[in-house]
């Protein structure tokens, strides 16, 4: 697909989301996950990694690197609100372990757009199966029509 027609659809696409818009994505904390995370990160914290260890944890089992929800945040950013931007930051504040093969559920939800400037804000909360919150926060973005260069959009 040609740039200019990525960013006619993706500028179609943003035009149906306002403030208000929220996104719901449920997605399965895997051991695997952890792993790859650690292996690409380096964070190789026993508590994370060795049944062992975590046993004899305040948790009792091992938990999720935090940053795992971050990374699935940014992905559902590309794929719910908009894809070809740029996810300028994030706050994010731990409320409760992740375990593993925990199903996590990732609200986000517009809560401020500027469409001239390109700009949103959105809030991220991302949820137990059963309501307990893991992880609350705000992403900002900048929308793909504001990312593409003026040969993209003249293309």
């Amino acid at each position: 697909m040609s740039p200019s027609k990525f960013l006619e659809e993706e500028n179609a696409r943003q035009q149906e989301k306002d403030v208000g818009y929220k996104a719901v994505v449920k997605e399965v904390i895997t051991d695997k996950m952890v792993h790859l995370f650690a292996e690409m990160s380096g964070v190789h914290n026993p508590i994370h990694l060795d049944d062992e260890y975590a046993k004899t944890t305040i948790f009792k089992q091992r938990i999720a690197h935090g940053m795992i929800l971050g990374a699935i945040i940014s992905r559902c950013l590309n794929t719910t609100i908009g894809t070809g931007g740029i996810y300028r930051g994030q706050t994010l504040k731990f409320y409760n372990p992740v375990f593993i093969n925990d199903e996590i559920i990732f609200e986000l939800t517009i809560t401020k757009l500027h469409r001239t400037r390109g700009l949103g804000v959105i809030e991220t909360i991302a949820k137990k199966a059963n309501g307990d919150v893991v992880a609350k926060g705000e992403a900002t973005i900048v929308m793909a029509a504001n990312v593409a260069g003026s040969e993209a959009a003249a293309e």
